[in-house]
């Protein structure tokens, strides 16, 4: 295991902030942040590194871990593809608040947000998004860079593909399957698998796309 606790993040916006929280409160020393362009407003007053195509951030990281700050699936994946290209280090990110079972698996570049709550032989694939208040029950499965909104609710046995956005307040009942690049709506209600590339709203869910 690395024994730094320094981090870096890529992007600094507003999903950056819950990011920079979750590190703040392990106890990690935030080096700095890259992004196309530096922010005027810097609430955390990290440093501007620059973009991440031209630094050099092999000579800057070291045995440093740094992380995707975005929101966006597509983004976050790319940006994730860039880390691991140039082999840098990751890991999953777990607010200190959060509830995570010790029989969960975590990828790497995951963000754990504030008071979710990751139940009993979960799987979570890398570069995903767990926001804060979710609720993540028993033997659900979730593929890479999927975003879990605010406050949603997987039931037991759920399986979510990659790419997948579930939104706020969200609720799935058990043993329901979501394929890649599906959208789920606020507040929706799922009690019908949801194929690949489809968007379903409302109580009960129904496809709109």
């Amino acid at each position: 295991m690395l024994e730094s606790k320094n981090i870096y993040i890529l992007g600094y916006s507003g999903h950056a902030y819950v990011v920079l929280d979750a590190a703040l409160s392990n106890h990690y020393v935030v080096k700095g942040y890259f992004d196309n362009t530096k922010v005027e407003n810097n609430p955390y007053q990290i440093n501007y590194i620059g973009e991440e195509t031209k630094v050099d951030i092999k000579s800057i990281l070291k045995s440093d871990y740094i992380f995707p700050a975005i929101g966006s699936n597509s983004i976050r994946k790319k940006l994730i593809h860039f880390i691991e290209s140039k082999h840098l280090n990751q890991i999953a990110l777990i607010d200190k608040s959060a509830c995570v079972s010790l029989k969960a698996i975590l990828g790497k570049s995951t963000l754990v947000g504030p008071r979710a709550i990751i139940n009993s032989m979960v799987e979570i694939g890398k570069g995903c998004i767990i926001n804060s208040g979710t609720i993540i029950e028993h033997e659900c499965k979730i593929g890479d860079f999927t975003h879990i909104a605010p406050g949603s609710v997987l039931t037991g046995n759920v399986t979510v593909g990659k790419e997948v956005f579930i939104g706020a307040n969200a609720t799935i009942i058990p043993g329901v399957t979501i394929g890649d690049n599906a959208v789920v709506g606020a507040g929706a209600v799922v009690i019908k698998n949801i194929a690949s590339n489809e968007t379903w709203v409302g109580n009960p869910a129904r496809r709109i796309i």
